[in-house]
């Protein structure tokens, strides 16, 4: 397995595997890392897996939105020759898919969402961001998970100084804006591909009646739940969520 990052030009991504290309989207505050155990799984399964690193802190401040991150991802699918991929996405990368779906819609051949924005979503609380406060963010951190203990002190580290960061706070918030600006409650219905929805029972942060309703509006949807475990299932229990992501792909003939 390659889990080296390749950075050619303004790509940089991780690739491993060869067939079927699976595109995996991370979401506003999580990285590559978030998907090692997915990385590993799949190209023993006859797939490539590919994670680029989306420029959510690097796009200009009028240009920081959904929409551009699908602007970047198409360039990005030109670059490595991609036609046509299933696209994995937690949190934003969810929300990130179904716009790419909406806009490119022959370049996507399923979908696999967890944890997707895109509906609702009970982002960091109104006082967010809360700079300089350590505790603050261990225990915002820590609220992702069902299991405090999966919010490592790395990860604890990473989105304390994110949020220190000033340049890095404004895009987090110019995000959060463009993901209630691009609610895609309309769009959902004439997304005639299919969907496997894997969604934590215990996520707090798009609880489980989002999963719901995406259900509900996406015409082939499959809703799969995974207890004990909150909204980033690929982390928290990605065993089970490997297994039942693959499962789905076999059955969709993807």
């Amino acid at each position: 397995m390659n889990n080296e990052l390749i950075t050619e030009g303004k790509f940089a991504y991780k690739s491993s595997g060869e067939g079927r290309p699976l595109i995996v989207l991370h979401g506003l505050m999580g990285g590559l890392s978030n998907f090692d155990e997915l990385f590993d799984y799949f190209p023993k399964h006859n797939y490539r897996v590919i994670i680029p690193a989306l420029p959510i802190y690097d796009l200009p401040i009028l240009k920081t939105n959904i929409k551009n991150l699908a602007i970047f991802l198409k360039e990005f699918y030109d670059y490595i020759g991609c036609s046509s991929a299933i696209l994995i996405g937690n949190s934003l990368g969810g929300h990130l898919a179904l716009m790419f779906q909406k806009l490119y819609p022959e370049k996507v051949a399923g979908l696999v969402l967890t944890g997707s924005s895109g509906l609702y979503e009970n982002a960091m609380g109104a006082s967010y961001p809360k700079r300089g406060d350590y505790e603050y963010m261990k225990a915002k951190a820590e609220g992702v998970f069902y299991d405090p203990k999966t919010a490592t002190k790395e990860i604890v580290d990473e989105v304390y100084n994110t949020v220190n960061d000033r340049n890095r706070a404004i895009r987090i918030i110019a995000f959060a804006k463009s993901a209630i600006r691009h609610n895609m409650a309309k769009d959902l219905p004439n997304m005639n591909i299919p969907v496997g929805l894997i969604w934590g029972k215990q996520d707090s942060v798009t609880p489980p009646e989002v999963a719901e309703d995406f259900h509900k509006l996406l015409p082939q949807s499959n809703l799969y739940w995974i207890d004990k475990c909150g909204h980033a299932a690929m982390m928290e229990q990605p065993t089970l969520f490997n297994e039942i992501a693959h499962n789905w792909l076999k059955e969709n003939n993807l």
